[in-house]
């Protein structure tokens, strides 16, 4: 399976570092799109599992929800903040219209299909917002992206060399301690690294340690969390569309927690 994930990655890596240096209207369209393909394994993982699920609120109401939220600062001022709630609302009303209007009513159908536009459209979307963090955008985007692939690499290995104590053993048997411990690590020597070359004076250096750690471990826990919902559902992966990598969710899973906290305690700082 390494191989795989190597020709996925040698593709895959220069055309996302590529959008990211575009920003604007193609980093913008490739996010939503890539939000709407991890919408779609979420419906679909649920749906095949037995589970109830609203999939065409889950698919086209979390990636209406992804381009709102991408296209304007939550909480900020004028009408491109506010759509995003304005889509979240008619979104919770169709929900419970939809439930309101069947044969047999769910309320857990309702619940979980606004978490899946929740915990997959709202977040993906703070990846366009952390590009447009003005000035520092794009290297904070590297910044993000970078630690994270670190963070796997590092834990993959050294859990797989050295690993002996499972982290979540029910949850994944394959995460041990050791390789989630090095994989922090890792993130955080990356970001003192960027902090000396790209990141050209975005942060300071206990600053780039600080983000650099925290993206390695709430990386993990995102990664756990996804795991969770496949867990519960008994899957491996989300899908198999990326050849060694499994499914968009599964490759992208890291950043689903990590992004939208990352975003806003930067933007807390830049703004």
């Amino acid at each position: 399976m390494l191989l795989p994930r190597v020709l996925a990655g040698i593709v895959g890596i220069p055309l996302l570092l590529l959008f990211i240096h575009w920003g604007s209207i193609p980093y913008l369209a490739f996010v939503t799109v890539l939000s709407m393909l991890g919408l779609y394994e979420y419906g679909l993982i649920l749906f095949v599992s037995g589970r109830g699920v609203q999939r065409w609120i889950v698919l086209l109401g979390g990636g209406l929800l992804t381009f709102a939220v991408a296209i304007g600062v939550p909480g900020g001022d004028g009408a491109r903040a506010n759509l995003a709630f304005m889509v979240l609302s008619v979104l919770v009303a169709a929900s419970m219209l939809r439930e309101m209007f069947r044969k047999e009513h769910s309320l857990d159908r309702a619940a979980i299909s606004l978490f899946g536009v929740l915990f997959v459209g709202w977040t993906l979307a703070h990846l366009v917002l952390l590009r447009d963090l003005r000035p520092y955008g794009e290297r904070l985007t590297y910044l993000l992206f970078g630690a994270v692939w670190i963070t796997d690499t590092t834990a993959y290995f050294v859990g797989r060399s050295v690993g002996r104590k499972p982290l979540a053993a029910v949850i994944s048997p394959k995460k041990t301690i050791e390789g989630t411990a090095a994989g922090i690590l890792g993130a955080g020597l990356f970001a003192v690294l960027a902090e000396r070359t790209f990141l050209n004076g975005a942060l300071t250096l206990p600053e780039a340690a600080a983000a650099g750690l925290f993206i390695g471990a709430m990386g993990q826990a995102s990664d756990l969390a996804e795991s969770t919902i496949k867990r519960a559902a008994g899957v491996k992966d989300s899908s198999e569309l990326l050849p060694g990598h499994g499914g968009i969710l599964d490759r992208f899973d890291s950043f689903l927690l990590t992004t939208p906290i990352l975003y806003y305690a930067l933007a807390l700082k830049f703004r």
